[in-house]
């Protein structure tokens, strides 16, 4: 599973560094928001790797069922990703609300302190 991450990241970074490429708009192209909650999906999965699962298993490989979860396969997340990547202005957009939304489930997850969880409790006491 590592080779294929340093496969898939070799590429990003190839892709990434061609010349002011444009690249033709795929038939099938996922829209911004859905590839948005793709990589974060991704992102989480990743994070996930090393964690063990409640039977104890470690490395498992949670890619393919966030593709399952989105309905789609790798061809098109890759033809997608290759698209955006191609206009980098959209693309580093994506990736900060990428960023944005890791880090809002960072903090929900992870209180700064004991009155933060205390506060987020009672918000959702409130809202139910």
């Amino acid at each position: 599973m590592k080779q294929t991450i340093y496969i898939f990241f070799i590429f990003f970074i190839l892709v990434s560094c061609t010349s002011r490429t444009i690249y033709k708009k795929p038939e099938n192209l996922i829209g911004k928001d859905k590839m948005i909650n793709i990589w974060t999906d991704l992102y989480i999965s990743m994070g996930a790797k090393s964690i063990k699962t409640k039977k104890l298993e470690k490395d498992k490989n949670y890619i393919p069922l966030v593709l399952e979860k989105y309905k789609i396969d790798s061809i098109q997340f890759s033809k997608s990703n290759i698209y955006y990547t191609s206009r980098i202005e959209e693309y580093e957009e994506m990736f900060e609300e990428v960023q944005k939304r890791l880090n809002d489930l960072k903090n929900y997850y992870e209180p700064e302190s004991e009155i933060d969880s205390l506060i987020r409790l009672s918000k959702e006491e409130i809202l139910q």
